[in-house]
């Protein structure tokens, strides 16, 4: 199924985050630089590879080659310039980065600060039965890294004003000692541009939509999109929605509001293939996170099987 083209071509668009230069146990889930060699070279080999404006194009038109993939990345990590791209220029792939401006030139998202602060932690243990009902151990690697993750899940439910001061409470300790460059510099978005590759809005500050007001919503899409737009001068006209997953991220009312603003796309996080009638402003995208070249093949022709990307009726 995988293997159809033209008018009933099916799309496969893949989300990657990091590629470290190394393993990191604070970050098992990321990829580092040999997994995605063999994954670029096992896609530049068996697979037809698009920059997402032309596939968007041949998808509209009815043209698309079979096999047809987009690589894409979100949220606009320093290494994805450092590490992956010399890999996607070795391989001659092109990829679409999604920036969330707020954190360039020295910005972190939240969970990265919690995740470095918990690297940095010295004590056994970080008390926050007052505030979560909880205490998390911080003894050694393999508690830190439990911890880390328990901590996440619970701060990604608070109001992010609330969730905000208590992690300046936790980062208390050790702040002098946080990293300021995990994301890109604007240098580094300059130089993805030059490299050929696309540029597209992720807001500013990476905001989950269900959790903010609409008007909030709005600001962040523009003020984000002005200043990729400022960086870059031209235009941007893709988005993918922070997070990504219908009905729990974003609603109707979002997916309304970013094609009311000109994008000419949009992207979530739900998995599927998109196909020439699906909705274009919340696109399927997903993860092949198979660390084992043969899973990770299955994993692309398994998710091809799945044609219907999930939609938020538009009423």
């Amino acid at each position: 199924m995988i293997c159809k083209g033209g008018a009933n071509g099916r799309l496969s668009i893949l989300i990657f985050h990091q590629v470290l230069p190394e393993p990191d146990p604070f970050r098992p889930e990321a990829l580092d630089a040999e997994t995605f060699h063999w994954q670029i070279a096992l896609l530049a080999e068996h697979f037809n590879l698009l920059s997402l404006p032309e596939a968007m194009e041949r998808l509209s038109q009815g043209t698309l080659p079979p096999k047809a993939v987009c690589v894409t990345f979100d949220d606009g990590y320093a290494d994805n310039a450092n590490v992956a791209l010399p890999i996607l220029l070795k391989h001659r792939v092109p990829a679409t980065f999604f920036i969330s401006t707020g954190y360039l030139d020295g910005g972190r998202m939240w969970h990265d600060t919690v995740i470095e602060a918990m690297r940095l932690m010295e004590t056994d243990l970080l008390d926050l039965s007052d505030s979560l009902g909880q205490r998390f151990l911080t003894g050694s690697i393999h508690e830190k890294r439990r911890s880390t993750r328990r901590l996440i899940a619970l701060l990604k439910n608070l109001d992010p004003s609330d969730r905000d001061a208590l992690i300046q409470r936790i980062i208390e300790p050790v702040s002098s000692g946080l990293p300021t460059d995990l994301m890109m510099t604007s240098n580094q978005v300059r130089r993805l541009q030059k490299s050929g590759m696309v540029l597209g809005c992720h807001t500013v500050s990476h905001p989950i939509f269900t959790t903010v007001g609409i008007e909030t919503v709005r600001q962040e899409i523009q003020q984000g999109r002005a200043e990729l737009q400022s960086l870059l001068d031209e235009s941007v006209t893709l988005f993918a929605y922070p997070n990504g997953r219908p009905f729990d991220d974003y609603q109707a009312e979002h997916v309304r509001l970013v094609r009311d603003l000109g994008f000419e796309a949009a992207f979530s996080t739900a998995g599927g293939v998109a196909t020439r009638n699906a909705d274009r402003w919340q696109l399927p995208r997903f993860s092949p996170w198979d660390r084992i070249p043969s899973r990770f093949m299955a994993r692309l022709l398994l998710n091809a099987v799945n044609a219907a990307s999930t939609r938020v009726p538009l009423s």
